[in-house]
């Protein structure tokens, strides 16, 4: 018979177990990841919602931003004047054929003519000189001589595509610890169709998918300070995450700032990066790059025909910039089930938050006055990570390394298939699940890699639970 004290020891061992089985209850406020800017909406149109405390009388910007940012753009000349100015070189002619529904693009299909909601970025390296620095400086990169900064797989009538691109997949397989076998598939570029020659023998690619729009004013809200404070980049901790904000330059203002957009945070704002996605995608000038996108060796596209001086007047790009930074970010889903707060517990465990950082609050002085003074739960810390030799693109930009990316925010990351209709996620794509996509996780997020890993199925099944409520 045991003792009283073997008893006793007993009881106690299970009631430390419990405790530790019973995660913490979900925070005041925790389901509005956007604070007082929360929709609650889980649809299809989950991301195509204006702040929740937008004043009526300013969605009527909300609404002009918003059919420039959804409906195409034509050809020149053209009786429509203020849409008119697509190409001559061009990847889609709507914002939202990349951004779907406001939401995350994906990689082609095999054999698809087209890679629509997929990007593919070119450069070549830095060769020293002093051209080559200027370029560094300006762009972050020095554009494939050829092809520029970008290729763009479509065309006006009269002008040569730049190629067409298409993707395979080599496949490799994780065996999770309790015997689990997990297949990812890791792509392969293939450039075909070339319109203007050979590129350089050492161009640099990297295949970008179109983020999702949601938050993205709350995330230039939040004030530089609290950025900067998460970067340790001698790993004054120990704890192997060496979190480093990019340094970009800012076109507007004329010098070099902490970069936030981008998968690799190679933009400073909202309104810059518009700016080149209306040029690299689209093919549009506005007054702050008034040039069509056309290298020196792409003679017929820089003699066609212009919509205007420019394109894009000042005024349709204050009112796309209104709408983007008013898109909302949806309420999550569950916050007290016990299997999320379960999730919840696990991620930390992990380690995940010390990239993925739960929450800020916005700065008071915001662009927009709804965006101000917002506890807001983005879970990114909007710095640069090595994220190991597996997702390496070898690419610089500005100071981000071929192995560096942003830490992409999480919230909404549970309605991308209502939304968008799949689940891929990445810098390009390849993920077919979150799963895989933790899986790819590797050199600074090589440990929390490592912990998922060793999750049994039931501890996975949690902490899927956890990022498919946010």
């Amino acid at each position: 018979m045991p003792s009283p004290l073997r008893l006793c020891l007993l009881s106690l061992s299970l009631a430390l177990a419990a405790c530790e089985r019973t995660p913490a209850p979900a925070e005041p406020g925790e389901a509005l990841s956007g604070g007082a800017t929360t929709v609650r909406q889980s649809d299809q149109n989950a991301f195509s919602m204006p702040s929740a405390n937008l004043m009526p009388s300013r969605r009527l910007d909300f609404s002009v931003g918003n059919s420039f940012f959804r409906n195409p753009w034509v050809i020149p000349p053209a009786a429509t004047t203020a849409r008119d100015g697509l190409g001559p070189l061009f990847n889609t002619n709507a914002c939202q054929n990349c951004h779907i529904k406001d939401g995350r693009g994906h990689p082609p299909e095999p054999h698809a003519t087209n890679a629509v909601s997929m990007l593919v970025r070119l450069s070549i390296a830095d060769d020293g000189s002093p051209a080559h620095a200027e370029l560094r400086r300006r762009l972050g990169v020095v554009p494939e001589p050829v092809y520029g900064g970008q290729l763009q797989d479509m065309s006006v009538p009269g002008v040569e595509p730049e190629g067409k691109v298409r993707i395979e997949y080599d496949s490799q397989s994780v065996t999770l610890a309790d015997g689990t076998l997990v297949e990812l598939h890791k792509p392969r570029l293939l450039i075909t169709n070339l319109g203007y020659g050979e590129m350089h023998p050492e161009v640099q690619f990297s295949a970008r998918v179109a983020p999702p729009m949601i938050g993205l004013g709350l995330l230039e809200a939040i004030p530089e300070a609290a950025i900067l404070a998460n970067a340790d980049p001698d790993d004054r901790d120990g704890d192997g995450i060496r979190g480093v904000p990019n340094r970009v330059w800012d076109e507007a203002l004329g010098k070099t700032v902490v970069g936030r957009f981008g998968w690799k945070a190679g933009q400073p704002n909202l309104n810059q990066q518009n700016v080149h996605a209306f040029s690299g995608d689209m093919g549009l000038t506005t007054s702050l790059l008034p040039h069509d996108d056309c290298t020196e060796a792409q003679a017929t596209c820089r003699a066609m025909p212009n919509g205007g001086e420019p394109e894009v007047s000042d005024n349709i790009l204050r009112t796309v910039l209104f709408y983007a930074r008013n898109l909302a970010v949806p309420a999550r889903r569950g916050v007290d089930d016990l299997e999320v707060r379960r999730g919840k517990q696990l991620f930390h465990d992990a380690g995940c938050q010390k990239c993925h950082v739960p929450s800020y609050v916005t700065a008071a002085d915001a662009a927009e006055p709804e965006l101000a003074n917002q506890t807001i739960r983005p879970y990114t810390d909007m710095l640069l990570h090595d994220m190991g030799e597996g997702l390496a693109d070898n690419r610089p930009e500005f100071e981000a390394s071929g192995r560096q990316w942003r830490t992409p925010p999480l919230w909404g990351i549970g309605l991308t298939e209502t939304v968008n209709g799949h689940t891929r996620f990445l810098h390009d794509g390849r993920a077919r699940n979150l799963l895989e996509a933790i899986l790819w996780h590797g050199g600074e997020a090589e440990s929390a890699r490592q912990a998922v890993i060793d999750f049994d199925a039931s501890e996975r099944g949690a902490l899927l639970a956890f990022l498919n409520s946010l």
